[in-house]
């Protein structure tokens, strides 16, 4: 039983269908596209590396092939690796695609069917109706994790708040951009960003949760939206969608996993503390831990929960990081420090890596631009 149809949940049935195990995905919401909580933004090395996402169709994503980045007071620095490349996606179109290749591969896919809880049998687990019973369940199901607090495993502590609207039809000036922006007083603890997807333009910001909640969120997009109004102006226009919800930033969660259980994606805290950037870890871990437990189940490897989770990023560095953007974060500090070498080339190692380069002409920028 895979427990949420997230990108870790659905990667993690996918690879159980094709070990040839019995596999129920069960899922709360009417369809694994609804009510999404993710801006839905992927890496080349999601493409790259992951295979599952080959033959994604293109009709659901849209190439950016830079980062501008702005600093408190909007100067900008543009950033770009040759050959490296985001893809902004039709998210709730992509999480379908992978709904039916899992459904294709043998999985049986209950949507408007939620957890409840779980009772220890020998040898697995009675879910209660309509679920029954099952000889492993994995948590896929966000960063509240009820399948966590049902079975006594670790539950997400620290959490960024996420907000974005799509606006449908809307156009860029500069498409070619991710552009991302920060500013403490509207997103501490994180950035805001503006990108060009697939049936519009998406705006958005996260930020360190607080107690006012819904109306903080608010305020914030508010102010975003009047912030970027000197580049683009989104104020009055319709808002096509909504996405909010928490994104957990702590690390990894303890315990991840007991006897015949174990938690991937969000509800491990399986995303960067520094990037906020989880669907990468999502798929990869999803499809490892699947594989796992079908070695598991088959007798073909011992216990997941010792020879498996092992395998997690531990987010050493970006916690500290992390820590570092939550208590020290100065917009003076990034106003006089974008232009810097040394910040620009950090800046660049967050989006890109060991590939980042910074272009300081339109000559150099249509070196790079893609064919």
């Amino acid at each position: 039983m895979v427990v949420g149809a997230s990108f870790a949940g659905l990667a993690c049935a996918l690879a159980l269908a094709r070990a040839g195990v019995r596999v129920t995905i069960a899922e709360k919401k009417t369809d694994p596209g609804a009510k999404l909580h993710t801006t839905g933004i992927l890496v080349r090395d999601v493409v790259d590396g992951v295979p599952i996402l080959q033959g994604l169709p293109a009709s659901l994503v849209r190439r950016v092939d830079a980062v501008r980045l702005y600093a408190p007071n909007l100067r900008s620095v543009d950033l770009r690796a040759p050959g490296y490349y985001f893809l902004a996606t039709d998210t709730p179109g992509v999480l379908r695609w992978l709904a039916d290749r899992a459904v294709q591969a043998g999985a049986e896919l209950r949507c408007d069917t939620a957890f409840r809880g779980a009772q220890p049998l020998a040898g697995g687990y009675d879910l209660g109706a309509p679920l029954g019973r099952t000889d492993f369940i994995v948590g896929a199901d966000g960063p509240a994790s009820r399948v966590a607090k049902a079975l006594g495993l670790g539950t997400n502590r620290q959490f960024l708040a996420g907000i974005e609207h799509e606006y449908p039809g809307a156009q860029l000036g500069e498409p070619g951009f991710l552009h991302c922006f920060i500013d403490r007083r509207l997103m501490p603890g994180y950035i805001g960003w503006m990108v060009q997807g697939v049936h519009g333009v998406q705006v958005g910001l996260a930020r360190r949760l607080r107690a006012q909640g819904a109306a903080e969120m608010k305020s914030a997009m508010a102010g975003l939206l009047a912030k970027l109004a000197p580049i683009a102006d989104f104020r009055g226009r319709a808002v096509a969608s909504v996405r909010a919800g928490l994104i957990p930033c702590g690390g990894l969660v303890r315990p991840l996993a007991r006897a015949r259980a174990l938690l991937v994606g969000d509800a491990a805290g399986l995303v960067s503390p520094v990037t906020a950037g989880g669907i990468h870890t999502a798929l990869a871990h999803g499809l490892a831990a699947g594989d796992a437990v079908a070695d598991f189940l088959a007798g073909r490897s011992g216990d997941p929960r010792r020879e498996f989770i092992d395998t997690y990023p531990r987010f050493r560095v970006k916690r500290l990081l992390r820590f570092a953007f939550d208590h020290f974060q100065s917009d003076t500090f990034f106003n006089l420090a974008l232009a810097t070498e040394p910040m620009r080339w950090a800046a660049g190692r967050i989006y890109f890596h060991q590939r980042a380069v910074m272009l300081e002409s339109p000559a150099e920028q249509r070196r790079f631009e893609a064919p």
